[in-house]
């Protein structure tokens, strides 16, 4: 019996299906996001959701449910397990994007050997790289294999991967990639968002029903997303971003979502010829290189989840050649860049109107934190006036508009890895400081400040 197909539209956003090619998304109301694909009713598909909807479990009372800890796996990799949540969580669906040769492959086939290496079994199927490619991978990562329980597959039918699965019974399975692995069922080509979302759900079902820690490698697009439907971050349970500059060696992962652990988490690895190495003191590594009596360079603790570390910004102050001025940052948000510069041209009569202000956060680190907001102003002042900023001399806090400083969370953390690098001195808001004035730390003095002018006045 031939198949019937119909034409659907589909937007490569949320997913949403309709009959008819619509310019704006009636539910996500993205613009120009619906695609034409074409669907088919087969038998085959039925079957594989049968099979999958056989593993199902039966409904159970919440109150009878056991709230014990379920036992992580642990990859070996600290920074890897810290951004995890505390290790790997059996039944997990994890999803890791990145820019094309970041090292994606890279880090899953080392945390997947860190995972045989403690006794579980790993399936990584290959569906880019050929057994023998990936061999070659694996042996710059790994030297001694030894008795690990690490196999490798190249499949990309969902059905295949589904069968091997069954035959081996592995703990964790990593597929490289969601992007080209297809149900031969549906006529569309792999990467399309039907074939994304129905190999995803078919995944995932798979790894909850059998309690599999599933590992999803996927593409993203020259945006910076993830490639396909957007309901796919909503599937998973762990939706992890690999980050790094194209020239630089250093990479961080960072968390977008986590429902076992924190989203705050961040990883630092330097990409080697042996593979990432973790970088267990991101600090030194960021401030090793930093020039002495330079203007425009200020150094910040900044915090991600629970893990402090300094970073130094840049700022460049020039004047404008052209009739537009430019403001550009790396590693910090544009938006607050020129909100604080107009905090400094309005409220302390800094003459910034015609000139082009550049913002570099070395190391290829994006800081989100709003306690750099302090350091970035006094970095974008002392490029302008060219005046350097002592050597020993730490900064943070957050700016309002009216050009407060305003306290930031858990000073303590920050102050202290501050005085671990050998900083003798820190400007911070004097909000935080209310009822410690009697408990200085030793080792560093504490400047406190309510205001930028202050602040670059004890600069």
């Amino acid at each position: 019996m031939p198949m019937k197909t119909k034409t659907v539209f589909v937007c490569q956003e949320c997913g949403t299906n309709s009959v008819r090619w619509v310019g704006k998304c009636p539910n996500c109301e993205s613009w120009n996001s619906f695609v034409e694909e074409q669907s088919a009713a087969h038998p085959e598909t039925q079957k594989l959701r049968l099979q999958m909807a056989a593993l199902s479990v039966s409904p159970v009372l919440l109150k009878d449910v056991d709230t014990r800890q379920e036992r992580r796996f642990l990859t070996g990799m600290s920074e890897f397990d810290r951004v995890m949540g505390g290790g790997v969580v059996p039944g997990s669906v994890t999803l890791i994007g990145g820019d094309p040769g970041i090292g994606k492959s890279t880090i899953v086939i080392q945390s997947g050997y860190g995972l045989a290496r403690q006794g579980l079994k790993v399936l990584y199927v290959s569906g880019e790289e050929s057994v023998a490619q990936a061999k070659l991978r694996a042996d710059r990562v790994a030297k001694d294999f030894g008795g690990a329980d690490l196999f490798v597959v190249n499949a990309i039918d969902v059905q295949e991967i589904v069968d091997h699965v069954h035959t081996l019974k592995p703990q964790v399975v990593v597929i490289d990639s969601i992007q080209v692995v297809h149900l031969a069922e549906l006529s569309s080509s792999p990467g399309s968002v039907a074939q994304v979302r129905e190999s995803a759900a078919v995944f995932t079902q798979l790894a909850k029903a059998k309690g599999i820690a599933l590992f999803l490698v996927g593409h993203v697009t020259k945006e910076g997303m993830l490639a396909g439907p957007r309901v796919l971050e909503h599937m998973v349970d762990t939706v992890l971003y690999f980050e790094g500059e194209r020239y630089s060696s250093y990479r961080v992962l960072r968390t977008n979502k986590n429902r076992f652990g924190s989203t705050n988490e961040i990883g630092v690895f330097e990409m080697t010829a042996a593979g990432l190495q973790e970088v267990p003191n991101p600090s030194e590594i960021f401030l090793s290189e930093r020039p002495r009596d330079s203007s425009g360079s200020v150094v910040v603790p900044v915090l991600e989840g629970t893990r402090p570390f300094l970073v130094e910004i840049q700022g460049l102050v020039s004047r404008s050649a052209f009739g537009m001025v430019r403001q550009k940052a790396q590693g910090f948000d544009s938006n607050r860049l020129a909100l604080l510069v107009a905090v400094l041209e309005k409220r302390l009569g800094l003459n910034l109107g015609d000139k082009d202000i550049f913002l570099n956060v070395v190391g290829g680190v994006k800081v989100m934190d709003p306690a750099a907001d302090l350091a970035v102003i006094l970095a974008v002042a002392s490029a302008l006036l060219d005046k350097p900023v002592a050597h020993d001399l730490a900064v943070l806090g957050e700016v309002g508009l009216s050009a407060e400083v305003r306290s930031v969370s858990q000073i303590e953390v920050r102050v202290n890895e501050a005085q671990k690098l050998g900083f003798t001195r820190c400007i911070m808001p004097k909000n935080n400081l209310k009822g410690k004035a009697d408990h200085q730390p030793k080792g560093i003095k504490l400047i406190p400040v309510t205001n930028v002018r202050e602040a670059l006045d004890k600069m």
